[in-house]
């Protein structure tokens, strides 16, 4: 069995794979680590078939998709998924193989509805890769969407901790460091599983104050549509733009050569509070509606500005797609202009 953990900050997923056949699966993968599973793929020389996600994750962007278009490997979560991309729905009970190991889906709703632990046991040893239903030291939370501590109890208590006490625990997430467990130390020292009466449980649960994560909206909406992040957005259209640095465009500037248009894409009180000296207004939400008229001629070159970067380099990347193929973004924003004491004029 080949098995490697990968961690971006405290979110762990892991590769699960065959040595015999060299199938393997990505379990809860993450959507910023995706090079590294492809690198370590590649090293262990393995192929893999599966992306598996253990639930609708709300704390960040799951990458199952994307690894399911690039290596031509199939999504698997829990039927009562809401995401409309996943080829295989497992009901309680389902196994998939991976080469000659046996991954069998248990459903634990209780921290969504979706919530299902995958549960391996090989000759030598026996694992269950968790999600967000058991963690070291701690449960998942059961406030957020779907959520249900009444629904958990009966998971844990009734379902997954009556399995081999000396079974390997792999979470979903990791905030400590620690670099694992057994559900028979879960059960000798998690406090969370202290409360074994049902009522004192889900009252422990409800009792809960924790913070919302960073991005809960977002995440869930993207990782049950299918579709992008802001950040996805943001990667996509640098990597379709080259950018210009404010030393070049400041000597161009200087230099008053008639070849560019500098094209400040902030709304108009923001541009009247200064910007750079014969900068073109155009606010970022009118771009495509404005460009034509604008700019008649495609073959001119243009170098969005914004405050901060960002929407500039949606800007640039909006006008290479409409055809202005000499369009750059600024590297940086006003603010840097401003900072670096570069020209400003209002």
């Amino acid at each position: 069995m080949i098995l490697e953990t990968i961690e971006v900050g405290a979110c762990r997923s892991y590769i699960l794979g065959c040595a015999k056949t060299h199938i393997a699966a990505i379990i809860d993968p993450e959507i910023s680590a995706v090079e590294r599973y492809r690198g370590l793929a590649s090293k262990r020389g393995l192929a893999i078939r599966y992306a598996i996600d253990t639930h609708t994750h709300a704390d960040h962007f799951s990458a199952a998709r994307e690894i399911a278009r690039a290596l031509n490997a199939q999504v698997v979560m829990n039927h009562l998924s809401a995401a409309p991309f996943v080829d295989l729905r497992l009901d309680d009970g389902d196994m998939i193989m991976i080469g000659d190991l046996r991954l069998k889906a248990m459903a634990t709703p209780g921290h969504t509805a979706d919530s299902t632990c995958y549960v391996l046991e090989s000759a030598e040893e026996k694992h269950v890769f968790t999600g967000d239903t058991l963690l070291i030291g701690g449960t998942g939370r059961t406030d957020l969407p779907t959520g249900d501590p009444d629904r958990l109890y009966q998971s844990l208590f009734g379902k997954l901790l009556k399995l081999d006490p000396a079974t390997q625990i792999h979470p979903a997430h990791e905030y400590k460091g620690r670099t694992g467990s057994t559900l028979g130390e879960e059960i000798a020292s998690n406090p969370r599983l202290q409360k074994t009466e049902r009522a004192e449980f889900v009252a422990m649960m409800r009792a809960l104050d924790i913070k919302a994560p960073t991005h809960l909206t977002e995440a869930l909406r993207v990782n049950m549509s299918g579709k992008k992040s802001v950040a996805q957005l943001l990667a996509e259209a640098s990597a379709a733009t080259p950018f210009m640095s404010m030393t070049e465009l400041s000597a161009r500037l200087a230099a008053r050569q008639n070849d560019l248009i500098v094209l400040d894409v902030r709304e108009r009180a923001q541009f009247d509070a200064g910007h750079l000296p014969g900068a073109t207004l155009m606010p970022r939400g009118q771009l495509e509606l404005r460009v034509n008229d604008a700019f008649p001629d495609p073959t001119i070159r243009i170098v969005t500005i914004c405050d901060f970067g960002k929407i500039s380099t949606l800007a640039a990347a909006t006008l290479r797609a409409l055809g202005y193929m000499h369009a750059a973004a600024l590297d940086g924003g006003m603010q840097a202009w401003r900072e670096a004491g570069l020209a400003v004029e209002k």
